[in-house]
């Protein structure tokens, strides 16, 4: 299962790390042997401070903060088009970056279809939308969508549509996040 961190601490980095500069995304690198708090571990990535500002680390560089490297388990699986249980356990493993809420259960996730294009590939279209218009992680969520999905069996390619209409409202929440941020 996904490491979970309940308290912030700070670890030197092990190598150099590729981040991305949070809200921006824009690609950063971590030095090797920088100091860096982890404020955040949510589904495998991590939200880190770095010189006074935050960044996000992707689970599968968590050795170059002294973690575990996490991946995703879907057993033994066979050839065919994805299982859509595996895409939405994927989903849920992805955090938005300033609240510790997956991005199912904060209601990002408007639909997800899975088919197959002209070429036989199996796609995985997730249509989304981010809590604010003016919110700078669209692009950092989508990139963490694609990656995650890309691991999931069958899955050869991922398209991601941010949208935003509707708007996303707090009433998208799901009870049981609603009750996580004290908000219910």
């Amino acid at each position: 299962m996904m490491q979970q961190a309940a308290e912030q601490r700070m670890v030197a980095v092990m190598r150099d790390c590729p981040a991305r500069a949070v809200p921006s995304g824009t690609p950063i690198t971590l030095p090797k042997n920088a100091f860096v708090t982890i404020t955040q571990a949510r589904g495998g990535n991590y939200t880190i401070s770095f010189r006074g500002n935050l960044a996000r680390v992707d689970g599968t560089d968590a050795d170059a903060l002294g973690l575990e490297v996490e991946e995703l388990d879907f057993g033994q699986v066979e050839e065919g088009a994805p299982v859509s249980e595996h895409v939405w356990e994927t989903l849920r493993t992805i955090y938005d970056p300033e609240i510790p809420v997956n991005i199912v259960d904060l209601g990002l996730i408007y639909n997800v279809e899975i088919s197959e294009n002209t070429s036989g590939h199996d796609v995985v279209t997730v249509t989304m939308t981010l809590t604010s218009p003016t919110c700078g992680m669209g692009q950092v969520l989508a990139n963490d969508v694609r990656y995650r999905l890309k691991k999931v069996p069958n899955v050869d390619e991922v398209v991601v549509n941010i949208v935003f209409d509707p708007p996303w409202s707090r009433d998208k929440i799901s009870e049981e996040a609603q009750l996580e941020l004290g908000i219910f």
